[in-house]
């Protein structure tokens, strides 16, 4: 599996391209804030081409350059139902106040084909296994993406904003709920093996393994579980 990324943007959020390999079709996950120019480099300097593009949730950091992408490369967009009104409407998922001092002149809206993401369903995409589970907290309808396991590649999973290296996606504004993300941290993450890598929605990359050992969230959902808060071999 061939994973480019790059932070985009005034926040620097994470995008991602994924295909099998070099030369063929890929996925593109969150493009965010001018995300635009980095997306199609990467399209050129690797001969991807682009058959979807995934959504972890619908922040306007992670969803800014949907439209240009989409509407460039005639692709649909896949988000939660819980998030897809924030497509057209992201001032009201940050808060008016917020929204009118981060929106800009950025351009927002659906693009001509949206597709609804769901729990525990897997989208046969680019040649691509993605596994979708969602993950409220961040939002009502964030969710991940994780890959399987293959000959000496470890599973990866597309966190967004749960899961970050040493932390987690906040949770004060609108359909944010602290109590929601540690259930998720708890239903999505742990069950995971150590190997996997963690691909966030912002920051540096990590693995399961290493945010089980020292990142204090996932060790407090852990410990609401009843398991142990400390490292856990391969499955």
């Amino acid at each position: 599996m061939f994973i480019a990324g790059f932070p985009a943007g005034a926040w620097g959020t994470n995008c991602y391209l994924v295909a099998p390999a070099p030369g063929e079709e890929c996925v593109i996950v969150d493009p965010g804030h001018e995300a635009t120019q980095g997306v199609e480099d990467l399209i050129r300097e690797h001969r991807l081409r682009p058959v979807a593009v995934v959504l972890t949730h619908g922040h306007i950091d992670h969803v800014a350059s949907v439209m240009p992408i989409c509407g460039a490369r005639g692709v649909p967009a896949w988000i939660h139902p819980e998030d897809r009104y924030m497509l057209a409407d992201p001032e009201r998922a940050l808060g008016r106040s917020l929204g009118q001092q981060l929106m800009g002149s950025i351009t927002v809206g659906e693009p001509d084909e949206v597709h609804e993401l769901k729990d525990g369903s897997v989208l046969e995409l680019a040649g691509l296994s993605l596994t979708v589970d969602h993950a409220p907290g961040h939002t009502g309808g964030s969710v991940t993406f994780r890959t399987p396991a293959a000959a000496d590649v470890p599973p990866v999973l597309f966190s967004g904003d749960l899961l970050f290296a040493g932390s987690i996606g906040r949770t004060d504004l609108p359909g944010g709920s602290s109590e929601a993300i540690m259930r998720s941290l708890a239903r999505v993450c742990l069950p995971l093996d150590d190997a996997t890598v963690v691909l966030s929605g912002h920051g540096t990359q990590t693995t399961i393994g290493r945010e089980r050992a020292t990142n204090p969230y996932l060790q407090q959902a852990a410990g609401a579980q009843g398991a142990p808060g400390f490292p856990r071999r391969g499955m």
